[in-house]
């Protein structure tokens, strides 16, 4: 696992190398190897877990500053729930540096989202110690940030639901999602959902999780539907 690979990527700084493997070694990968007296991340979990929670509150407040103290909590929330670190694990290919043990491998658990969403946290945590927290900041500005100002996060809804909202208020309209393709290797499969309103209008998206794949579709469509809204 060549950690500093990852760290030149997102351009981090690190001197603590053995702190950040362990963000990335699963409990599974140590029960296997006891001999070797690694550590699991779940304690780098856990103090990423606060580290993550603080900056995304201060990052909000200065935001939305006239947003109000109960949404600020819903969207603090979206944030940081468990769908949405999974995918900024995968975003930044995370998942690729994970030590797992062989059951945990066999079972999917490279891309299992509460297991991803754990190691973001964790290596979130192991930046903290090494680096603190102005870099940890820098970090999140730079990578994770950005994606919050878009419609992913702007509300307490995912796409899936504001798109059942919006076909609903219109009578006889008929939704429909399905998976039309899955790509790449079983160790990092990629879906393609397809969504469609009335069998007219569709729109596809990509993801992996079937479930991120169906979100992204739904995003897509809701762009169009906001694009043929404008023009008429």
């Amino acid at each position: 696992m060549d950690v500093a690979n990852l760290m030149r990527t997102l351009n981090l700084p690190y001197t603590n190398k053995a702190l950040l493997q362990q963000a990335f070694t699963h409990s599974s990968y140590v029960n296997e190897h006891h001999r070797s007296h690694l550590k699991d991340n779940e304690r780098l979990e856990f103090l990423g877990d606060a580290v993550l929670e603080l900056a995304v509150s201060d990052f909000l407040f200065k935001k939305y500053p006239q947003m109000s103290e109960g949404n600020l909590s819903k969207l603090r929330a979206n944030i940081v729930r468990e769908e949405s670190l999974s995918h900024f694990a995968k975003m930044l290919y995370l998942h690729e540096y994970v030590l797992l043990g062989k059951g945990e491998e066999r079972t999917g658990g490279r891309t299992r989202q509460s297991l991803l969403a754990d190691v973001f946290e964790a290596f979130l945590g192991a930046v903290y110690l090494d680096q603190g927290m102005d870099v940890c900041i820098q970090f999140l500005e730079k990578h994770i940030f950005p994606h919050v100002a878009d419609d992913a996060f702007s509300h307490t809804m995912d796409y899936k639901t504001k798109l059942q909202e919006l076909v609903q208020r219109k009578k006889n309209n008929a939704l429909r999602y399905d998976i039309i393709d899955e790509r790449g290797p079983s160790h990092r499969k990629q879906f393609v959902a397809l969504v469609a309103i009335n069998e007219t209008l569709q729109a596809t998206g990509k993801g992996y999780t079937k479930k991120e794949a169906e979100q992204q579709a739904a995003r897509k469509m809701l762009a169009k539907l906001r694009h043929l809204e404008s023009e008429r």
